[in-house]
């Protein structure tokens, strides 16, 4: 048969359905129709005060924080797992879908759009969500639960009736879930993650150096320094910032034994979280961990070590999603091709 006789030659020709990851720190779009991951973008918009109309999103938004001129203000809708200020995160979620769209090349048509939202996200801000997916022409708009996605994105058997548990740390929250046939047996999250963990060494280089150092350079210094585990040798990197005392501009070299001691906090309460979850576990599903370990996902998994500690710390196989950062996406996308599994899983307002 020739394909432009087949009903889905012709939607996948004339719409755009999307997968989207709506984190703290970054928004991920996926578009069915090519396969693969359009947008990864800061979740950051500049809005013009006056005319409270969308100046810049993402990679352009962050590049004018700390730069933006009178009338226009950056804003991150995205605070510890939750939708902050929702106004200003339906903007940046349509001007999102819309750059989408125009990478796909189709303007006209949106037959569905599957978003995952943070668990401790309100009804208030889920709806506005889903209205302004709607608005985006979507016939068709679904909510995930962001874990649950994550663990389908990271190829975890959530639908066998066996126990499998993630440990997904972003930019605002670490949410963590032991599942089992299709639902949550454990779920709970603290407000400790990458934002946490960027805070922590801000405060660290100021207290110890009277150096105060920005997002973005804190940011840097823990993916590149950052360890939950000793390493086998020894990192170091310059960084710049301002002395606190004189206001004038200042060099440093840190090391990675430094900047462990300055994650050590967030580290920590994260593995407490881990052994709370291990406490509250049903011991059928224990069991179960003992063979299929612990999963971890998202970017604050990337840490150095991070994986080896909490193996030490509770004896049970520790691993890494492929792609960490692309967990909770790349499993919304799986959700839009089985749309029976998402009818059965979605968050219902």
């Amino acid at each position: 048969m020739y394909p432009w006789l087949k009903t889905d030659f012709w939607s996948n020709l004339i719409s755009t359905d999307l997968a989207i990851d709506l984190g703290t720190a970054s928004t991920l779009i996926h578009v069915k129709q090519l396969g693969q991951v359009v947008i990864y973008e800061p979740s950051i918009v500049a809005i013009n005060t006056t005319s409270n109309e969308v100046e810049a999103v993402g990679d352009e938004a962050k590049q004018l924080m700390g730069r933006t001129p009178q009338g226009v203000k950056t804003v991150r809708p995205m605070r510890d797992g939750m939708i902050y200020e929702v106004d200003a995160a339906e903007k940046m979620l349509d001007a999102f879908i819309k750059k989408a769209k125009v990478k796909h090349g189709r303007l006209h048509l949106t037959t569905r759009i599957c978003v995952s939202v943070p668990p401790r996200a309100h009804q208030v801000a889920r709806r506005a969500v889903r209205q302004c997916c709607y608005d985006a022409k979507a016939n068709e708009v679904f909510l995930a639960d962001q874990t649950m996605v994550a663990a389908i994105g990271a190829g975890l058997a959530i639908s066998e009736k066996r126990g499998c548990m993630i440990v997904d740390i972003g930019g605002g929250t670490t949410d963590i879930a032991v599942m089992s046939y299709h639902g949550k047996v454990f779920s709970d999250s603290i407000l400790v993650a990458g934002d946490e963990m960027d805070e922590a060494v801000t405060k660290f280089i100021k207290d110890k150096y009277n150096v105060v150092i920005s997002e973005s350079a804190a940011e840097e210094v823990k993916m590149t320094l950052g360890s939950a585990y000793p390493l086998g040798k020894t990192l170091t990197m310059e960084i710049s910032g301002r002395d606190a005392f004189e206001g004038l501009p200042k060099t440093l070299v840190l090391n990675d034994a430094e900047i462990r001691e300055a994650l050590s906090g967030p580290i920590n309460e994260i593995l407490n979280l881990v052994r709370r979850a291990l406490a509250e576990t049903p011991p059928q599903l224990s069991a179960d961990l003992i063979d299929r370990g612990i999963c971890l996902s998202g970017g604050g998994s990337l840490i150095k070590g991070l994986d080896e500690r909490i193996r030490k710390e509770t004896h049970l196989p520790v691993f890494r999603a492929e792609n960490p950062r692309y967990s909770v996406v790349e499993g919304t996308a799986v959700l839009l091709n089985d749309i029976p599994l998402l009818r059965r899983i979605q968050i219902l307002d």
